[in-house]
């Protein structure tokens, strides 16, 4: 299937320690951990960043004290900004665990950590470098300060990080992940809707009161004071 520029999204995301998952998450269905599962095990510890190219998707990662961090996105994605979301997931990863990852039992982290994958992917996904607040662009300045420039890491084929020679496939579904758009636009759609039903409604009370106050005092004044003693 075909996407274009505004269509560019991470897939999925993990955090794993050689081939032991610790955390993963993904936006549709696929045969990713099958796949990622022989990139991890390929990796070298003399490479902590690089690029798998396979069909139209790229597999990103980044090395760290043992620790891979890795994502699948389009093609259409910049690179800079895989790795950008790769550095921030890095950030994040040792605040919450420092170096409990060297040691914890598979999927140890994904209850908590899946949320965060999950999030990150949807911010990095869908935002704009120039929509970023002030706060976010100094943070993404700091983790991106920490990779080399984008352009000097290397970008291979996927096959060749099969040991048996043959040829890897990735399997996507994007109807989930489409369907998955979707229902978050509805559901922004109708949060906005009852935002702006209650705000209307808000000010209708508020001028109702002001409405009501206001023909209290002028027939308080044609009935000559607030007991109203030429009308009672």
């Amino acid at each position: 299937m075909s996407v274009n520029d505004s269509d560019a999204t991470i897939l999925f995301a993990c955090v794993s320690r050689g081939t032991t998952i610790l955390s993963k998450h993904a936006v549709c269905s696929g045969n990713f951990l099958e796949v990622c599962g022989q990139v991890l095990s390929a990796i070298s510890p003399d490479i902590s960043k690089l690029t798998y190219s396979h069909m139209n998707y790229l597999f990103h990662y980044i090395l760290d004290d043992r620790i891979t961090f890795l994502c699948v996105t389009d093609d259409t994605m910049e690179r800079q900004r895989a790795f950008d979301f790769l550095a921030e997931i890095r950030r994040r990863f040792v605040l919450m665990y420092q170096n409990r990852g060297l040691t914890a039992m598979p999927y140890a982290m994904n209850t908590e950590f899946s949320r965060v994958l999950q999030n990150e992917i949807r911010r990095f996904s869908h935002t704009r470098t120039s929509d970023y607040s002030g706060y976010e662009l100094n943070t993404l300045e700091r983790t991106r300060s920490q990779i080399e420039d984008v352009k000097s890491i290397m970008v291979r084929n996927i096959n060749t990080v099969s040991e048996r020679g043959e040829q890897l496939e990735l399997l996507v579904e994007k109807s989930q992940l489409l369907s998955e758009t979707s229902t978050t636009f509805r559901q922004r759609s109708g949060l906005l809707a009852n935002r702006l039903y209650w705000r209307n409604a808000r000010l209708m009370i508020i001028f109702a009161i002001i409405l009501i106050i206001f023909t209290y005092f002028v027939v308080c004044i044609a009935c000559g004071g607030l007991t109203w003693p030429h009308c009672v």
